[in-house]
């Protein structure tokens, strides 16, 4: 239901319309940032809710500042362009926000000055990312880099080929998802999600520095534990051994939301079945992003006038 329309060179278009040409800088060397947003469908109250959709933007205009671009937009600019796209396709089911930053002038040569660079948004309907109840991990022979190889707390395009052979390699192998070590062998997080382990009853996860993006829906989980469910939560680096040591085992992120993981490796997390923090924080997780949770409707942005 609803129509495909992306916001592109600064108007909102049908999808099939939106193209770049062949010598784009972008497509050739990477040279861009996005973001994954997520629109969430709530029946009961016939509206469309986009979770944490400032905290994306802001996250995308700091990105962009890293690769030298000057965007003409402020947070809450873009947030309107979003509504107004949402709007405009009329969606009502779940949905999947694509916006990307990128350097646009279209010629050769490697570096991130003197090029011009654009902005586009892209809507589409989108169900779940992992379509299983738990997943299957392996930890993958991809590491991902260090910071001052290509910094992974910015969503960039180019960073996410280390993603891709992760994901290829664990699913080529008969696994769901990947789970990559940082350079020196802690635990990082998966090909497109955060990482989360309970032990001794406190919900552990690596920290900034072992090479994760700083998630939005890992820093959310994080704050509905300590709040909600009087947990502590500790960021701390993992040692590949923890894993299968784990009571139990999740990944977070805006595709997968919250996804329990029930083995690694072929060692099932506690007894393979998904455990009760999991479960309840999977609970909690999407009653606040369906816009069920007053406390937290700052967190979600309603779309359509009611």
């Amino acid at each position: 239901m609803g129509t495909s329309y992306a916001y592109f060179k600064k108007q909102i278009i049908p999808l099939e319309d939106a193209k770049i040409g062949v010598m784009t800088h972008a497509l050739h060397y990477g040279t861009g940032v996005f973001e994954g947003i997520r629109g969430n469908w709530n029946n009961e109250k016939k509206q469309m809710y986009i979770f944490r959709l400032k905290e994306h933007y802001t996250r995308l205009l700091t990105g962009a500042k890293v690769l030298k671009m000057n965007l003409p937009y402020t947070v809450d600019e873009l947030c309107k362009i979003t509504l107004d796209l949402i709007k405009k396709c009329g969606f009502k089911e779940d949905i999947y926000i694509r916006p990307l930053a990128y350097k646009s002038s279209e010629t050769f040569g490697v570096r991130l000055h003197n090029l011009d660079c654009d902005l586009l948004i892209v809507a589409i309907p989108w169900g779940r990312y992992i379509d299983k109840d738990t997943c299957h991990c392996c930890v993958s022979t991809w590491r991902r880099p260090d910071d001052n190889v290509m910094p992974p707390q910015l969503k960039s395009t180019g960073i996410y080929l280390n993603n891709a052979f992760t994901k290829t390699e664990a699913v080529e192998n008969g696994f769901d998802e990947g789970i990559m070590l940082t350079p020196d062998g802690h635990v990082s997080e998966g090909s497109g999600e955060n990482l989360f382990i309970v032990r001794k009853g406190k919900l552990i996860t690596p920290p900034i520095c072992d090479s994760i993006l700083d998630g939005i829906t890992r820093n959310s989980v994080m704050e509905l534990a300590e709040k909600e469910l009087g947990l502590e939560v500790l960021e701390r680096s993992i040692d590949r051994v923890e894993l299968y040591m784990a009571e139990e085992c999740f990944l977070t992120g805006t595709a997968a939301h919250l996804t329990p993981v029930s083995e690694v490796d072929h060692r099932k997390v506690g007894n393979g079945e998904i455990g009760p923090v999991t479960a309840k924080l999977k609970d909690l997780y999407f009653e606040t992003i369906k816009g069920n949770i007053a406390k937290y409707s700052s967190w979600c942005t309603p779309v359509y006038n009611l």
